[in-house]
């Protein structure tokens, strides 16, 4: 709001007027003094101030203020026009549509008021934003509320013009994201819709997702459901695949008129890789009855949502590395051939290089005598006493680590999580520790280390490469190596999917109390910053000693597990159901689940005036390094099952990034398939993601006002939310309001009536006052 100022049009009458005001301020003084009273007190200050008005128009008092000049400033009138608002509130006959159209008549007096002072543009959106020249026959069939993008693209539109404000009439259901600078917007205001009762509707709001790579149940699925006047009635929500089939359904009952409720399923996909669910909620009298029976919600538009499950794919190959045959893998990989995704390989040292230099006899051969009796056409290729001897298991082929441990990276890159057991630093190399340090910080691998005589501080790992990987230090004191260890979970192991077997906390507790105890426990020291302890081992007097570790490094993760006999949990067996192989199973589910593979993919819609998706696509190399001069195709497959195959092109902000943008033109699961082929050639890889396209699910997701919304946008923009009732008043205080072009005005003070009405009405009250003490 602009407040005028006052300023003097003739100051060197200031001292003239000054001494008359004086003069007749001693003559007051000196007529009253002899009268002593109250009211003669009062008539003597309003002589005064009747004497000082008619003297201050000696000096020209002049009003000086600001207003918006007349046609000079910009102001938007900003119209939704989604299908939100034909919504019914209550038991009214009239939609918002309906009050919108009355708010917006040709004839209503703040649209002729407005255009007095503004330069009133008209525009309208849904998806996008559109100009109008009227309102006279607008429809209200959009099929989102881009109320966002339609505001950014208003400030876009008006950068450097003189734009006052917008006015925006809408219900603030906005179904894009608040991705704006707000700092570049004008003053909002918005225009809050009628508060009417809100209509009875049943709306799937929100689903979310959670995979875990806890066994049992995969993926954790969470449904907020909202009901508008289903209180005490039993809603259903129904959750089915692609082809339709009923997969698990839950019922609840709210308890007040409107209130959001929660269902949390567990799902099992059948097979990896992209599925596609649908999450359907109704009230239990409509869920039986026939689907041409008419419903009482408003609309059922909002009743079911898709989700997208992305369950990776594999296969994982996990190498596990042990320094000597012990039953740790014997047990890791019975509990691994169950998992279809995941394939072990093993390199499994069965026995140590011996000293390079010993004087034997000549007769005495350097072959070594474990593999006596077996054919070696070729003498070099024998195994040798100064090497040690490995025994590989689940490679692919005969040349698949055949020189030992990967030297290279494209050799150690192949797989996704690499198993340290019972092994010494000196089994590798330095430039063997340097790569498996990269494996997990640059590649994104998974890397666990398992207990043992040499593993950890006994293996000497501290101040290596390997030993930055691990999650605790090895510099601490030593502990206790043998006893008895009770296994006991932290609270955030409790926390976490992967670590538990059992789905409730009673049966969890249960089996931790009924396993074996351990023997062993190598010595470690206190967990690394960042680390996550999630068990403990503790002994017979009760302390407490890292049992499982986990963290974060690089790309990647580690994991170490101190305990040097896990296998005496595997010899007790259990009928109903393998705690130790599930174990096992989640465990190495956890170490590949985020490793990256050479092809990923993700996908994000876009703004702008047409909604569209899109797909990104990195590349790299063997090396995991960014692939440039990749051919990529996208192939995708759309709701109706027929394809389309869009090149991507190369992303000028990150090296090995591909994009292509698609837009959509039908609701419902889409599918994205991307083939990577190197600049000789090779292939690459290919990698599938999907998304889910339902703006009416979106657009009728909450059908009562979003009054905290139209709140947020006027308050960051510096406007002010107008109730429903209160537009024509509102309109009437633009003129004293800030513009981007104002002009100044000026008023004499004493030209204005109400001026020389005080005057008079000061000296005329002194009379009547002296006239009833009879000295008049």
């Amino acid at each position: 709001m602009t407040v005028p100022s006052i300023v003097l049009g003739s100051p060197h009458w200031l001292i003239p007027g000054a001494a008359l005001v004086a003069v007749g301020v001693v003559a007051v003084v000196w007529s009253y003094a002899r009268r002593p009273g109250r009211r003669m007190v009062v008539a003597a200050a309003l002589k005064l101030v009747g004497l000082t008005a008619l003297a201050l128009c000696l000096v020209e008092p002049l009003l000086v203020g600001s207003r918006p000049q007349p046609g000079a400033n910009v102001f938007v009138v900003l119209v939704d026009t989604s299908q939100s608002l034909g919504v019914r509130d209550g038991d009214s006959e009239r939609t918002r549509a309906d009050w919108v159209r009355s708010l917006l008549e040709a004839n209503a007096g703040w649209r002729a008021r407005l255009g007095q002072d503004f330069d009133v543009r008209n525009f309208v959106f849904d998806t996008h934003l559109r100009a109008a020249d009227g309102f006279d026959t607008i429809t209200f069939d959009g099929t989102a509320t881009s109320l966002h993008t339609a505001l950014a693209s208003v400030a876009a539109r008006y950068k450097g013009r003189a734009l006052a404000g917008v006015l925006l009439v809408s219900d603030g259901n906005a179904t894009d994201a608040a991705d704006i600078d707000w700092a570049a917007l004008p003053p909002v205001y918005p225009v809050l819709p009628p508060n009417r009762p809100g209509p009875r509707d049943i709306a799937v709001r929100r689903v979310t997702l959670n995979q875990t790579n806890f066994e049992a149940a995969p993926v954790a699925l969470q449904a907020e459901v909202t009901a508008h006047g289903f209180a005490d009635q039993t809603v259903i929500a129904v959750v089915t695949d692609e082809a339709g089939k009923e997969v698990v359904r839950q019922q609840m009952t709210p308890a007040g008129d409107t209130e959001t409720i929660t269902f949390r399923f567990q799902l099992r996909p059948e097979r990896a890789g992209i599925a596609f669910y649908r999450v359907c909620a109704r009230a239990a009298t409509e869920m039986a009855a026939p689907p041409d029976a008419p419903s009482v919600e408003q609309t059922l538009a909002n009743n079911s949502r898709l989700v997208m499950v992305d369950r990776g794919g594999g296969p994982y190959r996990v190498l596990y590395v042990c320094g000597r045959p012990n039953w740790e893998f014997k047990y890791l990989r019975r509990a691994v051939d169950e998992d279809p995704e995941v394939q072990l390989v093993g390199l499994v040292r069965v026995a140590r290089r011996e000293p390079k230099f010993d004087f034997r006899d000549g007769r005495t051969q350097g072959n070594n005598q474990l593999f006596q009796g077996f054919e070696h056409p070729d003498s070099e290729t024998a195994e040798r006493r100064d090497q040690p001897v490995l025994v590989r298991l689940g490679t692919q082929d005969a040349t698949e680590l055949r020189g030992g441990f990967p030297q290279t990276a494209a050799d150690l890159y192949r797989y996704h999580a690499v198993v340290l057991d019972d092994l010494e630093a000196a089994f590798f190399t330095p430039d063997q520790q340097l790569l498996l340090r990269n494996f997990v910080a640059r590649r994104g691998g998974g890397f666990l280390m398992l207990g043992g005589p040499d593993s950890f501080a006994s293996g000497k790992y501290d101040r290596t490469p390997i030993g930055d990987l691990l999650p605790v230090y090895l510099d601490g004191p030593l502990t206790p190596t043998g006893g008895d260890y009770k296994l006991a979970l932290t609270r955030e192991g409790w926390l976490q999917p992967w670590v538990r077997t059992r789905k409730t906390e009673g049966e969890e507790t249960a089996r931790l109390n009924g396993m074996a105890a351990f023997q062993t426990l190598n010595a470690v020291g206190a967990p690394k910053p960042g680390a996550t302890v999630l068990a403990h081992a503790r002994d017979a007097e009760g302390r407490a000693l890292p049992a499982l570790v986990a963290q974060p490094f690089g790309k990647g993760r580690s994991a170490a597990v101190p305990i040097g006999d896990l296998w005496r949990w595997g010899l007790r067996r259990e009928t109903a159901t393998d705690d130790f192989e599930r174990a096992w199973r989640q465990t190495v589910r956890w170490l590949v689940a985020d490793v990256p593979g050479r092809v990923e993919m993700r996908t994000a819609p876009t703004a702008g005036a047409v909604p569209a998706t899109e797909v990104t696509v990195r590349a790299t190399d063997p090396e995991y390094l960014p692939l440039d001069n990749a051919t990529v195709s996208v192939r995708i497959v759309r709701p109706g099952r027929d394809e389309i195959t869009l090149p991507a092109e190369p992303a000028s902000r990150e090296a090995g990034t591909y994009t292509t943008t698609f837009v959509p033109r039908e609701p419902g699961a889409y599918r994205a398939v991307a083939t990577v082929t190197a600049p000789d050639g090779s292939a690459v890889g290919r990698r599938e993601t999907g998304w889910c396209v339902q703006p009416e699910a979106d657009e009728f997701a909450r059908l009562e006002p979003n009054q905290e919304l139209l709140e947020a946008v006027a308050s960051r923009t510096q406007g002010e939310l107008i109730p429903a009732d209160g537009l024509d008043g509102f309109v009437a205080t633009l003129p004293s309001r800030k513009a981007p072009n104002m002009e100044t005005w000026t008023a004499p003070l004493w030209h204005r009536g109400w001026y020389f009405l005080i005057a008079v009405f000061c000296l005329v009250a002194e009379w009547g006052l002296r006239r009833r003490a009879g000295l008049a």
